[in-house]
């Protein structure tokens, strides 16, 4: 009869390869069962990987019959995201775990596209995504997710989520006319989203993307120190003004405590559809080379490819439009790499402790 020692021993050779860390030291194996011939646990991951979930369960599969006297093997791995701490001070909204910021530092290095394709590559996982369009003046998820109409409210205080591709998204473009120019000072745009944050009835996310305004001026700083961000993903393009301007969203987000997740580098090489010439049209290598000065984690390259713009335009991103194609994979990817990041981050307690109250006594 199989030992729980010797199952245990043979489990600890299957790694994680998104983690570099095996299942029985991390604790993610729990439940472990033995009768007789049968063996039975379970495996927690803590971020979404429902493509990589048959990969896991043939490999915890084939370690536990590696043991003397195992006939039978029943290994379920699920998913479950926790709620990560955010800046000191902020509190947690309600139906949402994490908030992930994509951020740039200046306008046009695809940061909506980005943050748009990450969101549906993180739903296409297991995981339950939203996306907030944070960008007052210049909206763009209603037609990137190809969503059409007005939210609706129960009871006018309230919004629900327009819900697209699996994902619940909401923005300011679903509340005015297309070419309804947002003539608004700062306070009057940051108040607004504020609502549209915590007004929206968002329902039971794993992660809320926030698709962030282009700059470190007074709306995205107010959104770094009120809104309880778990970390935030930085996109830019190899260009040397691109990454200039990269460089003060980072400084921004230090200053206010909030997690630098990783760096996109967007727009990275250019391959000719007509003759296969690759061409770096904004530069090589200077994404990869600012996560190496700042020490932060290199999560991917996207190439400067038609059809993501195309794709992006129809209402339909490319990782819904064309999920099996190398660029969908690349998004997966970092997607992938974001997630596990998070799940890296210290855990919130906040829900554990008690709520205090103070009465005055009679």
């Amino acid at each position: 009869m199989p030992t729980t020692e010797a199952l245990l021993q043979a489990l600890q050779t299957v790694i994680d390869p998104h983690t570099g860390k095996d299942f029985v030291s991390t604790k993610a194996l729990k439940n472990l069962q033995v009768q007789g011939a049968s063996v039975s646990f379970d495996v927690e991951l803590a971020y979404p990987a429902r493509s990589y979930i048959p990969t896991l369960t043939a490999s915890l599969d084939a370690a536990a019959r590696s043991v003397a006297g195992v006939e039978q093997v029943q290994a379920r791995v699920a998913t479950k995201v926790v709620p990560h701490a955010v800046q000191r001070g902020v509190a947690l909204l309600p139906q949402v775990r994490n908030i992930i910021a994509v951020a740039s530092g200046k306008g046009g290095v695809g940061k909506s596209t980005t943050a748009a394709n990450l969101a549906l590559a993180l739903a296409a996982e297991g995981a339950r995504v939203g996306l907030l369009d944070a960008d007052i003046y210049g909206p763009s998820q209603p037609m990137m997710m190809g969503i059409e109409g007005r939210p609706e409210s129960a009871d006018g205080k309230t919004m629900e989520p327009m819900v697209k591709h699996g994902v619940q998204v909401m923005s300011i473009g679903f509340l005015v006319a297309p070419d309804e120019a947002m003539i608004w000072r700062g306070p009057m745009a940051t108040q607004a989203l504020e609502q549209l944050l915590r007004q929206t009835n968002w329902k039971d996310l794993d992660y809320l993307i926030v698709d962030m305004p282009p700059g470190t001026g007074d709306i995205q700083l107010t959104l770094s120190q009120r809104v309880p961000i778990t970390g935030a993903v930085v996109v830019t393009t190899p260009q040397d003004i691109a990454l200039l301007d990269a460089r003060k969203g980072i400084k921004m987000f230090e200053k206010v405590g909030v997690p630098i997740l990783g760096i996109v580098e967007n727009m990275a090489v250019h391959v000719c559809s007509q003759c296969g010439h690759v061409e770096h049209i904004f530069g090589a290598d200077g994404g990869q080379r600012m996560a190496l000065d700042y020490k932060m984690d290199y999560l991917g390259a996207l190439p400067l490819d038609i059809n993501i713009r195309l794709q992006a335009d129809s209402g339909a991103p490319t990782v819904v439009a064309a999920p099996d194609s190398d660029v969908a994979g690349l998004y997966k990817t970092v997607a992938r790499k974001v997630a596990v990041k998070v799940a890296e981050q210290a855990k919130d307690f906040s829900s554990k402790f008690p709520t205090i109250t103070v009465s005055q006594g009679t």
